[in-house]
């Protein structure tokens, strides 16, 4: 490790108390390598690992109710806005409360371990202004998931997960400061407070909450411990190529955690959570919210390598957010044919090139690239896309004109202030942005069932 490297992590470590530097940022509790675990859904790379189930946010994404819901529900930020022209009986199978939990916890678990990765990143390479940025988002994060434990349960259970987070967002900061350090006792005692303190207590307190078995949620913790260490072990080696490999392992496998909580809670208070969190309607509209929610950060991941001139860390985030867009072609083609994923294929390639090119412009102060790929983005992506949504959806051109481009203009904005250097700034753009991609996945979930129901 370089000096400077240890003198910026070593100054996070005694001004900030590394207190929660993966703050809320490291640990929510996930599934076992192997099959099996909590409702046997099997371990990362399972059902529900990458590709698999999903798992992002409900309906409040960001700014309204639905985004822009077939059936004619919500619309960006407010309602009435898309309707697919279809009627409102496909709703039952994938609209409920018990589907919004479901939803809504999977994308709290996701952006807690992308944010976490990110902190982590900075860190390590001692990005002191960015690394405090992503600490005080992780921290919004984990609020809001204790605030979805209050809401689920009382706020006796919600003090009691936050201590149990507070206490493993510690244990991680201590791994990731033995890390930058190279002490090899430091990181011992931290994965010996994260396996023997973390997993029994924060198991303890979920089989005490939902019912579900002890052994299970141990396993499934144990396993988010391990996923996200690696990501740190990557990012301390600068092994690139596998820290991005580990992240996204690491996000698909909080939702092998957020599942069969939400399920088990939903099943046992069908008060608050009336409806079946299970159907495959739903776990479509899972892994949609899941898969682009990892699209918005990978490319933010992406472009913030790329402006920071860390060019083999750019490359192995591209690498990732170009498999990020097959595997959703992949998901396309199963459902529509080869013809199709082909075109989406092409559209998707063709906005991510644009987006780089908007990067590259932006780091070489060229406004004549920014505004050619600002033109590529807002002219040619947005109509294509929209086409060929509409065409497999039935949306409204209206609705999906507006919210593809609300997607271009919010990632737009995180790569502007991550060129400002305002992190503060830049991380509330990627948050904003992030929750945004709900805003498209939701309605568009909604009319490919109703479109298409037997495969559902």
């Amino acid at each position: 490790m370089t000096t400077q490297r240890l003198r910026y992590v070593t100054a996070i470590v005694v001004a900030l108390g590394f207190v929660t530097a993966v703050s809320s940022g490291c640990g929510d509790d996930d599934s076992p390598s192997d099959d099996g675990g909590v409702s046997g859904k099997g371990g990362t790379g399972g059902k529900g690992g990458a590709g698999g189930k999903s798992g992002a946010g409900g309906k409040s994404g960001a700014g309204g109710k639905s985004g822009a819901g077939a059936s004619g529900k919500g619309g960006t930020g407010g309602t009435g806005g898309v309707g697919s022209g279809e009627d409102g009986g496909v709703s039952d199978a994938i609209d409920s409360k018990a589907a919004d939990l479901r939803i809504n916890l999977n994308l709290k678990l996701g952006e807690h371990l992308i944010f976490a990765a990110k902190a982590t990143d900075a860190a390590l390479g001692g990005r002191m202004d960015e690394f405090a940025a992503y600490n005080e988002k992780l921290n919004t994060n984990g609020k809001d998931i204790g605030a979805m434990v209050k809401a689920a349960f009382d706020a006796t259970s919600e003090s009691a997960f936050n201590q149990v987070w507070e206490d493993h967002n510690q244990y991680f900061v201590d791994y990731t400061a033995g890390v930058a350090t190279d002490d090899q006792a430091k990181k011992d005692q931290a994965v010996k407070d994260l396996t023997e303190k973390y997993v029994p207590a924060f198991a303890t307190l979920l089989a005490s909450a939902t019912k579900l078995p002890m052994a299970d949620l141990a396993n499934l913790t144990m396993a988010h411990v391990l996923t996200t260490k690696a990501i740190v072990d990557a990012q301390g080696s600068e092994d690139w190529a596998a820290a991005y490999t580990n992240t996204r392992t690491a996000f698909a496998h909080m939702q092998m955690l957020g599942d069969p909580l939400a399920e088990a809670i939903s099943a046992n208070d069908q008060t608050k959570f009336p409806g079946n969190a299970k159907t495959q309607a739903i776990d479509f509209r899972v892994t949609l919210n899941q898969v682009l929610q990892e699209h918005l950060y990978l490319a933010t991941f992406s472009t913030g390598a790329a402006l920071g001139g860390r060019t083999d860390e750019f490359n192995a985030a591209d690498a990732a957010l170009v498999k990020n867009g097959t595997d959703l072609g992949d998901a396309i083609g199963s459902l529509y044919g080869d013809d199709a994923k082909t075109t989406f294929n092409k559209i998707w390639a063709d906005h991510n090139t644009w987006f780089v090119d908007y990067t590259k412009g932006v780091a070489a102060d060229d406004e004549a690239m920014k505004t050619a790929a600002v033109n590529k983005l807002t002219m040619m992506y947005v109509s294509m896309f929209t086409d060929f949504l509409n065409g497999a959806t039935g949306i409204a051109k209206t609705a999906l004109t507006a919210l593809i481009g609300d997607h271009v203009g919010t990632t737009k904005a995180v790569v502007d202030a991550q060129k400002s250097g305002n992190w503060e700034m830049a991380t509330s753009a990627d948050r904003t942005a992030g929750q945004h991609m709900q805003m498209l996945a939701d309605p568009l979930a909604e009319a490919i069932v109703s479109k298409k129901p037997d495969s559902f």
